[in-house]
């Protein structure tokens, strides 16, 4: 799918707010239920590390975290980048959770920040939650700091393979109530993107156009739809 129209589906299907619901578990159940653990209070490990290539879904699940821990009543901030954690750490040890994305790109200063905050965190009976692009013993980390992470709990955020996509389509499908045959799963398969953010979108959208014009989805909806309304031609079969 060419990047214009691959925006185009975005705007169409503005992302979900990210929740444990909404992330396709696929080869991630024990992760998930770390991390629903933490975000109840749960959880007894001061830190989760999350690692994966970009696009398997890291950020999604710290944001989830966070959601789920406030919705749980429990005070959780979460930070973009480690530069983004600018209160003191003392102050970020009061939150009962501290979810802090792409550890890698932490300068000195903030992984100085980070080893404080995680020792803080460790007093006050807080969690540390940071995702990274490596596991923590490949990360470019001082060597304090790689070994508090390791001391936790550290998941591997694995992406779904191509056989177990199909399944994860109709199953995330079915829970929100969207009848998807195997027909139009394997069409939005062979014609379009694979990854499962830009495949979540294009459901979301199709969903919507589906109820616009009281179709049901199906692969001649799904044809005319992206020829005609978003102005991409499909792959040939």
């Amino acid at each position: 799918m060419p990047r214009v129209i691959e925006q185009l589906v975005f705007e169409l299907a503005p992302p979900e707010p990210p929740a444990f619901a909404s992330f396709v578990t696929g080869r991630n159940a024990e992760a998930l239920a770390a991390l629903a653990a933490l975000a109840s209070g749960h959880g007894r490990e001061t830190g989760v590390v999350l690692w994966g290539a970009g696009g398997v879904g890291k950020t999604h699940l710290l944001r989830a975290t966070v959601a789920a821990a406030t919705a749980a009543g429990r005070a959780a901030v979460y930070a973009a980048e480690p530069g983004a954690l600018a209160a003191d750490p003392q102050v970020l040890a009061r939150s009962a959770l501290v979810a802090v994305d792409r550890v890698e790109a932490a300068g000195a200063d903030a992984q100085a920040r980070l080893f404080t905050l995680y020792n803080a965190l460790r007093a006050a009976g807080g969690a540390l939650l940071v995702a990274a692009d490596a596991a923590p013993a490949r990360l470019p980390l001082r060597d304090d700091l790689r070994s508090r992470l390791g001391w936790g709990l550290v998941f591997e955020v694995l992406p779904l393979a191509d056989d177990e996509k199909p399944a994860a389509l109709v199953a995330w499908a079915r829970l929100r109530g969207l009848a998807l045959s195997d027909d139009v799963v394997a069409y939005l398969l062979a014609h379009g993107r694979r990854d499962m953010a830009s495949l979540l979108a294009t459901l979301t959208a199709l969903d919507r156009h589906s109820l616009a014009t009281r179709r049901a989805i199906t692969v001649p909806l799904v044809r005319d739809w992206l020829q005609r309304d978003i102005g991409f031609t499909p792959r040939p079969d």
